[in-house]
């Protein structure tokens, strides 16, 4: 007899978890597999294409019969684009039937009317790929979309204006959206179900309700999306428990998103929010994410497949967030806050404790989350993917080197220091430099520094401002002469949560005074750090923010991860690729580095560490190390 869902979680042992990765689920019982990770196929979870999607009463008719949306988050921008299909077949084995993913405005439109729909960002395939494997999608075009990402997918450059305000109704913000989500529309209107694409529904804006109450900010949005051609089929929104009469429209299905251990609490909120409408979970939280200097996440899967279990015999249908997290590379990283002085930066790894882990391997939980579909559906479980066994390959110590102090462009003059956005830069690093005058010591001010500064007399370090720590003001020795002050900003990641992404403004935003006196006639050297070509590397010894170059030779490639406890504080990229940011504070302490981004012989590495020094070594281990774990999800 096949044990209940209840008996399978009940024997699954604390001490098995790690272990369990290895694991299969057939019919609710774990067992051994050695399946490759392409080759695992799921029953098939959808009887055909869709050609009819709708809301009736409390649930979905597709193609008109009663159908339990069973979905999962994954962001096609955090998953190497020769991956796509593997991630989405392992989701598809687990059971789902649908993924949701965002489109991020930011990746698409890096500058003002330039767009890029190419490689990483082909959302057009990512699409076509998950239609390929026999799964709906649900789109969220935001342009909010929160998700741990950078300015919460708002493109750096619209807080150029300061006056221009984000998630309202200000004609030049509206202006800004309309163009870019009629540009989204000529790429994504092809896939929209009544087109014979997979979309079968799309969410209105992104937990508006955490945000504000201004309804005609939203039927302005619904507007737009109907010019767009995305609100011709299945359109809702999607908000918190407590937030659903102010983030819901007359009219739309309104659907709640919460986490684990919040299952009965949140759906008895949506019940009588809409005692007679739709019945499902936008987002279900299986895992959260991490912040640097804190703590890994990790989450309770037994608690998560029971809450599972009892949503979806209720009826509900249930998207989780995230089925797959993936990585944050390059720059792109958002920052949590509530105020703007509680700043929490997120980590590259966007590994989430899903139940599909950063490098695409099934976690304990997978198998958890897989019966409880199957109970409940009644389909049986597919056998759960092989894990990809990662490799290490040997890293040479670093070869050359370069000084930012030898590498800086040409500067841009003003009597005032000038944000990022005003210097139209997104990312990376500034420099600013002013006299500072001769005087006794005394305090200088950074104002709204955003978001981390190390402040240098000449070329000597005095001090680090970290506004992860609510840090503005650095003492400055006493100086018998004018002395150059240096002071390089890195942008940590903007704020993607709250009002204070209106004010997300990186580098020196405000006022800059030492003892009281404001500092004029800056200059300012852009570090945008996106054309590396033309560093002047060198055998030459270097100290303090410096490039260096290693080597990591590889015979076949394979995954694996990039040991970074050997540098302190900076970027990294791998031949052509930007993997992100390391920094030792943790709670990861390597980057996650993709098989299809390696190649047989030497491959390129590149970092820029702040306080680099000659005890600079990487090397490559075969699983992610993480610092301090905790099982507690903050809430949100």
């Amino acid at each position: 007899m096949t044990p209940t869902l209840s008996a399978t979680i009940k024997a699954f042992r604390e001490s098995d978890v790690r272990q369990a990765v290895r694991s299969t689920v057939i019919g609710g019982i774990l067992a051994a597999t050695a399946l490759s990770p392409l080759d695992a196929q799921a029953p098939t979870a959808n009887d055909g294409p869709a050609r009819s999607f709708s809301v009736q009463g409390k649930g979905f008719l597709r193609n008109g019969q009663p159908h339990q949306v069973i979905s999962g988050e994954m962001h096609y921008v955090r998953i190497p684009r020769a991956y796509w299909r593997d991630r989405l077949r392992k989701a598809k084995a687990m059971g789902l039937n649908t993924i949701t993913t965002y489109a991020f405005w930011n990746a698409h439109e890096p500058r003002p009317g330039v767009y890029d729909f190419s490689g990483q960002n082909d959302i057009v395939a990512f699409i076509r790929d998950a239609q390929a494997e026999g799964l709906d999608v649900i789109l969220r075009p935001g342009p909010y979309v929160c998700a741990e990402w950078e300015l919460g997918g708002y493109p750096a450059w619209l807080l150029k204006d300061r006056n221009l305000v984000l998630r309202s109704t200000d004609p030049k913000y509206t202006a800004a959206v309309d163009r870019w989500l009629m540009r989204l529309g000529q790429e994504v209107k092809p896939l929209l179900l009544k087109n014979g694409g997979p979309i079968v529904a799309v969410q209105l804006e992104n937990e508006y309700g955490a945000f504000g109450d201004d309804q005609a900010y939203l039927r302005g949005l619904e507007a737009t999306y109907k010019r767009a051609g995305f609100a011709d089929g299945v359109l809702f929104t999607s908000n918190q428990g407590g937030d659903l009469a102010k983030g819901s429209l007359p009219g739309l299905p309104s659907v709640v998103n919460f986490g684990s251990g919040g299952a009965q609490s949140s759906v008895a909120k949506l019940e009588a929010y809409r005692p007679d409408g739709l019945r499902m979970v936008g987002e279900y939280w299986a895992g959260w994410f991490d912040k640097w200097g804190e703590e890994h996440h990790e989450t309770d899967g037994r608690k998560e497949a029971e809450e599972m279990a009892y949503m979806l015999k209720r009826g509900y249908s249930i998207s989780l967030y995230m089925v797959h997290g993936g990585t944050t590379f390059g720059w792109m990283n958002g920052a949590d806050s509530h105020t703007g002085k509680d700043y929490h930066p997120d980590t590259t790894s966007y590994d989430y404790d899903a139940p599909i882990d950063e490098a695409g391997n099934p976690r304990y939980k997978y198998g958890l989350i897989a019966a409880a579909i199957a109970e409940v559906t009644g389909k049986p479980a597919a056998p759960t993917p092989a894990p990809t066994v990662a490799t290490t390959f040997p890293v040479s110590a670093v070869r050359r080197s370069a000084s930012l102090w030898d590498n800086l462009p040409t500067p841009v003059r003003a009597a005032q220091p000038m944000t990022f956005e005003e210097l139209d830069q997104n990312y990376g690093y500034v420099l600013y430099r002013v006299t500072a005058p001769a005087g006794a010591a005394g305090p200088l001010t950074l104002k709204g520094m955003h978001s981390y500064a190390q402040v240098y007399l000449d070329k000597t370090l005095v001090g680090t401002l970290d506004r992860r720590l609510d840090q503005e003001t650095v003492e400055l020795p006493a100086r018998t002469r004018p002395t150059v002050l240096n002071i390089l900003v890195e942008n940590t990641g903007r704020v993607n949560y709250s009002h204070a992404i209106r004010t997300e403004q990186a580098g020196l935003t405000g006022a800059v005074t030492l003892s009281g006196s404001p500092l004029r006639d800056w200059q300012m050297f852009r570090l945008p750090m996106d054309d590396l070509a033309r560093l002047k590397l060198s055998a030459k010894p270097c100290t303090g923010p410096c490039f260096y170059e290693a080597s990591m030779t590889v015979s076949t490639p394979g995954d694996t991860y990039l040991d970074m406890r050997g540098a302190h504080k900076g970027q990294l990229w791998l031949n052509d690729h930007n993997l992100g940011r390391f920094w030792a504070i943790g709670p990861v302490h390597t980057l996650y580095t993709p098989a299809p981004w390696l190649k047989a012989g030497a491959n390129r590495i590149l970092f820029f560490d702040l306080t680099g020094d000659a005890s600079n070594k990487l090397t490559t281990v075969n699983k992610p190390i993480w610092g301090k774990v905790t099982n507690h999800r903050e809430a949100q």
